[in-house]
This record gives structure tokens, sequence and C-alpha cells, in this order.
């Protein structure tokens, strides 16, 4: 194919005040421009979620889209692909639902860059999904519990209770978490992380940060709820609802999100493909470590350059 520059026509309009914003103007099945990617680069770095009606791509198109922001991951570091398409992983509402605030794959050493999310199968009520900005979180935060923030450690690990607790589920779905978490991964990251690009700091925690480094288990639920309640603040949510042939771009070193299951049951697909980052790092440079499990099946490292 032939790049077309289609900067010209590009179009970004905030969603809200803190977090979104829809892509018109770009033709997503044409290849990209290298003007129009670094305007797409520049448009998610600012806010931090972007949206594309009526993209009408396959599993393929939503790769390539992917790719030219990095090497892409496989489909998750456990979980398996859709079949013949290694990257992609399915978010099927028949494999259970995740309806917790998380970002993607944190127990690993170098989560996610960016992901993408196209939708399949859209119920006909429902179904949305919740992104929240993190830098935002942070900039929220009281001086003096910024300070306290800016010095924790996190341990993110895939054993623990994923959505409900054991007792609950039942045995499909207890398969499901056997596979999920049929290699243990712990990581260590900084719960105040800077972005490579911006250099602005964000609340780096969610579903899988379990403990914070030196503290209690109790003392650690504590201070991760209190500041959690931060990030999930209306103000600092975009409200998703999707509609076919949609796609989403979310900045995953900077965001939670949350898939709401609000829609009685009914079949709800999106295809996930993300792209490979790097190793996150606190405010004093320091960089996270791995505690358990190696991931280098599942993602190659991304450089901050390369992001």
């Amino acid at each position: 194919m032939t790049a077309i520059d289609t900067t010209t026509a590009l179009t970004v309009r905030k969603v809200t005040g803190r977090i979104g914003a829809e892509v018109s103007g770009v033709d997503l099945n044409r290849e990209l421009d290298d003007a129009t990617v670094a305007a797409l680069r520049a448009a998610v770095n600012e806010h931090k979620a972007l949206v594309f009606r009526d993209v009408d791509l396959d599993d393929a198109g939503q790769e390539r889209f992917a790719r030219y922001f990095g090497e892409l991951t496989s489909a998750h570091p456990t979980v398996p692909s859709q079949e013949g398409t290694p990257n992609v992983l399915p978010v099927d509402s028949e494999n259970g639902v995740a309806n917790h605030w998380h970002t993607d794959v944190t127990f690993v050493l170098n989560p996610p860059q960016l992901s993408t999310l196209r939708s399949i199968v859209v119920p006909p009520y429902g179904g949305e999904t919740l992104i929240a900005n993190s830098a935002a979180a942070y900039r929220d935060l009281p001086a003096p519990l910024r300070a306290f923030a800016d010095n924790l450690w996190a341990v993110h690990t895939n054993d623990y209770d994923y959505a409900v607790a054991p007792e609950s589920l039942d045995e499909e779905a207890r398969q499901r978490r056997s596979v999920f978490t049929s290699i243990t991964y712990e990581t260590v990251h900084p719960v105040v992380r800077v972005h490579p690009l911006t250099g602005e700091r964000g609340l780096y925690i969610g579903g899988f940060a379990q403990r914070i480094v030196g503290l209690s288990a109790g003392e650690s639920r504590d201070v991760l709820r209190q500041l959690q309640s931060y990030v999930t603040r209306p103000e600092n949510v975009l409200r998703w609802r999707w509609a076919p042939n949609q796609l989403v771009l979310f900045d995953n070193r900077i965001t939670q999100h949350y898939a709401i299951d609000n829609y009685d049951g009914l079949p709800r697909r999106l295809n996930r493909v993300t792209v490979a980052g790097d190793v996150p790092v606190g405010i004093d440079g320091t960089s996270s470590h791995s505690v358990k499990g190696d991931a280098s099946h599942y993602s190659p490292l991304a450089t901050a350059a390369r992001s």
C-alpha cells in the first residue's frame, strides 16, 4: 500500500475534560504516513484514550494499526490467543467477565505500552468500558499523600482472586482461573510511574497490585484503596458505550480500565491487540524488577525511544 498523508483531514475532538478524544478523518484501512502516526501518538499522549468509529477492520488490520506504535506482544502471558492469530486476545463474555479496575498485564516486568480494543459483538445495552486517567488522579492527591505515594513500591501478581472469591467459582470458572495462573508472576513496580514520553507522573496500581513493599497485607489494602479512590473519581473517567466497528486505543502506562458487567449475560466480545512496552521507572529513576516468572515469550522489551 502507498502511504497517504491524512494529517490535514485528521480531527481530534475531546470527549471529556480530562480523558478521551474521538478521532475522525483517518482511514485505518489505509497505510498511514509517519506524520499521521506522529499526530496520533501526540493525541494519545494528551488524551490517554482515542476512539475511532466505523473502522471496519479485521484482525490483520487491527494488528497492522497497533504495529505503527511498536512491536506487538503475543495475546497474553498465559491465556491462549484466538486460533490462528497469536497477537489477538478475544475478550469474550463467554469466557467470563473482568469487571474490576486494572491496567493490562502489570504483573510482568514490561507491561504493554498501548492497548487496542475492537468491537466484534456488542450487546444491545450495557457493556461499556471505563477508562481512567491515572495522571489526573496523581495530580488530585493532596500534597502529603502525593509525597507518601512517591516513595512506595507495589507487588503486582496474577495469582490472586481475580474478580470473585474462589469459593463462588463454578468448575468452568475455576478452570479459567487455573489457566490464568498457570505461570505465577510477581513484579515490583513503582506506585508512581513516570511516563517515558511526557514525563507525567501517574498512579501505577490497579487490580494486580496486591501489596505495598514494607507494609502488611492489611496496611497495603488500606493504602491501595485510598490511592485507587482518586483514580476512579468520575471526572477522571471516560465511559465508552460500544457500537459495532469501533476501535479504542489507550495508553496502558497511565490509565486503568474496567469492563462493566451490566448486560444481563448477553454476548459481548472485543478483540485486544497490545503493543510491547518498556520497564516502568519511578520518580527516583529506579526501574521495576521481576520477583517471579519469565514473560520473555510474551513481550519483547521496548525502550522509551522506540515507544
